[in-house]
């Protein structure tokens, strides 16, 4: 407890207006944790740790991929809508069409950025509301998934079999999933890119103003469309990753993920306004999901809908204090 103390007065002193919604994420995450190792034998231990990277690893590709968006000022509610159509496209091209799975996978990864493109520049050159252009998107994609299929479809390939099953030591007896290796490097690069890179930096500029970026001569038509095709590009390979821990495709899958990935941004301190946030704070939205999904299961007498319950109470706190914050900005 002391180390935590410790932890928490050193953040205390670095905290800004624009960093609190993120410290508040940290210490959300840290006492919902503290407080599932206390109640719950074995829920600490390494293992259940990796778990809710796997078990999460779609869920956090696709959220840092919107993480852009909303740093951006916009939205996609197209998210579920490709992972279910790409999952299906895979397994129908690997299983039925016999193709190689790394060929299948570049398929549907080029699938995905180029809808994130057209979103991109119906949002830009069009001026489509981006609810209006994702949803739509949505809509093609849920389609598109049942036209190719309804029912769900295993994949076999021996290539895939290994994929799901591979593994690296991490710490002893506890290993690091192939799908959480995935994960993490698609969070380690969207930190990186949102940090040190001239477009992360035209990101939160489009986000923070787009009148003031323009007369800045930041270039926001290729910002915002390269924003959406990061988007559709990470919500592409987020199915792959379903489709690699589930080996199977399914049209159905993952209907509203799109909110899971936006409460996830929102609870890991990005305002929906855009303008701030971190990627690294979506990576602490995604554990809480995880920690709180798991302690549910640890539980065993509760429904898994208080996972849901616990998610929009949070978010709705969270909302508030980005609201709070606002203010006080407007008024400073």
């Amino acid at each position: 407890m002391r180390q935590c103390s410790a932890i928490l007065h050193y953040i205390g002193g670095r905290i800004t207006r624009q960093n609190l919604p993120v410290v508040a994420t940290f210490i959300v995450c840290l006492l919902l944790y503290l407080v599932a190792c206390h109640k719950y034998e074995g829920f600490g231990t390494p293992r259940v740790f990796m778990n809710f990277l796997t078990d999460n690893a779609f869920l956090g590709v696709a959220a840092v991929g919107i993480t852009f968006v909303i740093l951006s000022g916009g939205i996609d509610l197209s998210v579920g809508a490709v992972i279910g159509c790409v999952s299906i496209m895979l397994a129908v091209l690997v299983s039925k069409h016999h193709v190689h799975p790394l060929l299948a996978i570049a398929i549907v990864l080029a699938f995905g950025a180029v809808l994130g493109t057209v979103h991109g520049c119906l949002i830009h050159y069009f001026s489509i509301p981006p609810f209006l252009a994702t949803l739509a998107g949505l809509f093609f994609c849920r389609g598109l998934a049942l036209l190719i299929s309804q029912e769900s479809i295993q994949i076999a390939h021996p290539f895939f079999q290994r994929l799901s099953s591979l593994s690296f030591p991490a710490d002893g007896k506890v290993t690091l999933s192939f799908v959480a290796l995935v994960f993490l490097i698609v969070l380690f690069i969207g930190i990186c890119v949102s940090i040190y890179t001239r477009f992360g930096r035209n990101v939160y500029a489009v986000g923070g103003s787009e009148q003031s970026a323009l007369l800045m001569g930041i270039p926001v038509a290729v910002t915002k469309v390269g924003i959406y095709t990061v988007s559709g590009f990470c919500c592409a390979l987020a199915g792959v990753v379903f489709s690699i821990y589930t080996t199977s495709g399914n049209a159905t899958a993952c209907v509203g993920l799109e909110l899971d990935a936006i409460a996830a941004t929102v609870v890991g301190g990005t305002l929906l306004s855009g303008g701030y946030g971190y990627v690294a704070g979506t990576f602490l939205g995604v554990l809480i999901f995880g920690i709180i999904q798991t302690g549910i299961s640890f539980q065993g007498t509760l429904s898994s809908w208080w996972t849901k319950i616990a998610i929009g109470v949070l978010l709705l706190i969270f909302i508030l204090l980005q609201r709070i914050i606002q203010r006080k900005g407007a008024s400073a």
